[in-house]
């Protein structure tokens, strides 16, 4: 409405001093106009510049977070953008049925975070955006179609240590290391059950069969991480 105020004043104006001879009508509508005229540029360039007649609002999303990876190992995964490594996008599912993967955005106004956590893996959005305060605010402005435009988005991703973030580059590393290396990790695994299961039966020979495979699957599990862990490292050091 702000704008249409501005151009009418302006024709008005104009009416006024093309076709009304010198009188005090003429006076006091030039006046009056004039002054529309200027109060609506001054209302247009503050709404603009100092966001007249809106206010912050910030909205908080949290979402439950899921491993980007195919494989059993629980990924975070990003993409630089530029070259110096400064900025990310993240690549990440919110359900484990997810078929395509989702990412963050990549703009000046997002900000992207990683915290370890103990509870559950999840993603937190903080949106903040400009919007009109009142109806009578966006009547005026809201031609502008500036409402609810965007501030700042920061994207905080809580995953447990037992999570790797890694680049998309470094993950197709990982995933052909870990083929590489997969018959190799078979029979190493077998040995480091064996020698545990062996170990405890040492010092415990009255364990019962179900605490024995209880205790062989624990030890191919910690073996697979341990050796997970060793790859991870290897490919992050290659870059």
């Amino acid at each position: 409405m702000i704008i249409v105020t501005l151009v009418l004043s302006a024709i008005v104006l104009f009416l006024t001093f093309i076709y009304l001879q010198p009188s005090w009508l003429k006076n006091g509508l030039t006046a009056l106009f004039g002054l529309t005229l200027v109060a609506s540029l001054v209302l247009i360039v503050m709404n603009d510049s100092q966001h007249l007649g809106m206010e912050k609002v910030t909205t908080t999303k949290t979402q439950p977070l899921k491993s980007a990876g195919s494989s059993q190992l629980d990924l975070l995964l990003y993409q630089s953008v530029g070259t110096a490594d400064k900025n990310r996008v993240y690549i990440y599912k919110t359900m484990t049925d997810q078929k395509k993967v989702s990412t963050t955005k990549a703009s000046i106004k997002t900000v992207n975070h990683v915290k370890t956590t103990t509870g559950a893996t999840k993603l937190v959005t903080k949106t903040t955006r400009w919007q009109y305060e009142n109806n009578t605010a966006k009547f005026w402005f809201g031609i502008a179609n500036n409402d609810k435009q965007l501030i700042k988005r920061q994207n905080t991703f809580y995953v447990k240590k037992t999570w790797a973030v890694l680049s998309a580059t470094q993950a197709k590393k990982l995933s052909a290391l870990a083929k590489q290396q997969s018959a190799t990790m078979k029979v190493q695994a077998k040995a480091y059950v064996q020698s545990t299961v062996k170990a405890a039966m040492v010092k415990n020979p009255a364990m019962t069969q179900t605490q024995l495979a209880q205790l062989e699957k624990q030890a191919a599990a910690q073996y697979q991480a341990t050796a997970m862990q060793k790859m991870i490292k290897t490919v992050k050091q290659a870059n």
